[in-house]
């Protein structure tokens, strides 16, 4: 066995791994079914939290899981494509509140088609009681790792 299939077969061994190599193919699969709208994973991520509200920069952030400058520049490219507006907050002046435009409504609608379709199918591929556990093992294991 080579030094390659030995890594690998150490790796196989660790839950890590498997939590890891899962995420990359949720994530590779989204971004190819949200890549013909012009759309990042984490552009749509921000989308449909703006879907749902009209938030600050920094808390799209947080909902997104990125940070601050990250979210800046995803924004800016967002507002470069028409995709959102932001305005200076009512409640405090130095805050910009963002919003999706028309097209950002539209685009939204249909690359939430797509990444929905990519969610029933991972869904499908368990029963309701596993797909129950995987949960409940998922919230788990964030806990743990979020505890320290």
């Amino acid at each position: 066995m080579g030094v390659e299939e030995r890594i690998i077969e150490g790796l196989e061994e660790r839950l890590g791994t498997f939590l890891k190599r899962s995420e990359q193919a949720l994530m590779a699969e989204k971004s190819r079914v949200l890549k013909p709208f012009g759309l990042s994973v984490p552009q749509y991520a921000a989308l449909f939290a703006l879907s749902q509200a009209q938030l600050s920069g920094a808390q799209l952030a947080r909902i997104c899981y990125v940070t601050p400058q990250s979210m800046n520049s995803l924004l800016s490219t967002l507002e470069a494509k028409n995709l959102i507006e932001r305005s200076p907050s009512d409640l405090h002046a130095q805050v910009l509140v963002t919003k999706l435009t028309r097209a950002g409504h539209a685009v939204f609608r249909k690359a939430n088609e797509a990444a929905l379709a990519v969610e029933r199918g991972l869904s499908a591929a368990f029963t309701a009681d596993e797909e129950k556990t995987l949960r409940d093992l998922l919230q788990r294991a964030i806990a743990t790792l979020s505890a320290h």
